[in-house]
C-alpha cells in the first residue's frame, strides 16, 4: 500500500507541476477561463502557476508534505470558480463537455 501511495503522490506531483507550468506557456487559455468578476486575471493565472509548480514540488519532499498537501487543497478550492465557469460556458473551453463534467467531481477526489 505505501508504494501505491507513493506513486499516487509522485503523479499528483508531476500534474500540479505540469499544470503550473501551461500557465505560463498558455497564459491565454487560462485568462479566457477565468470568472469575468474577478480581477487581474493575467496576475492570477501566474500566481496560481507558481503555487501549482510550488505545491507541486513540495509534495515530494517529506519535511513539507503536509503544508504541500493542505495548500494543494486550498489551490483546488480556489480554483473551483475557475472550472464551473469553463464548464459552465463550453465555448471557452477546450476539449469535450464529458472532460469538464468529470473535472469537478475530479477536483473532490484530489482534494481528499
Amino acid at each position: 500500500m505505501q508504494h501505491v501511495k507513493k506513486g499516487l503522490q509522485i503523479l499528483l506531483s508531476f500534474f500540479m507541476v505540469t499544470a503550473g507550468v501551461l500557465h505560463f506557456v498558455n497564459a491565454d487559455f487560462f485568462i479566457k477561463i477565468m470568472p469575468p468578476y474577478l480581477p487581474l486575471h493575467r496576475e492570477l493565472v501566474y500566481f496560481s502557476g507558481v503555487f501549482e509548480i510550488l505545491l507541486g514540488i513540495m509534495l515530494l519532499i517529506p519535511r513539507f508534505q503536509n503544508l504541500a498537501a493542505w495548500g494543494l487543497i486550498a489551490l483546488l478550492i480556489a480554483v473551483f470558480p475557475a472550472n464551473v465557469h469553463m464548464f459552465m460556458d463550453q465555448e471557452k473551453a477546450f476539449g469535450e463537455s464529458l472532460f469538464h463534467t468529470i473535472r469537478l467531481p475530479l477536483q473532490g477526489v484530489l482534494i481528499l
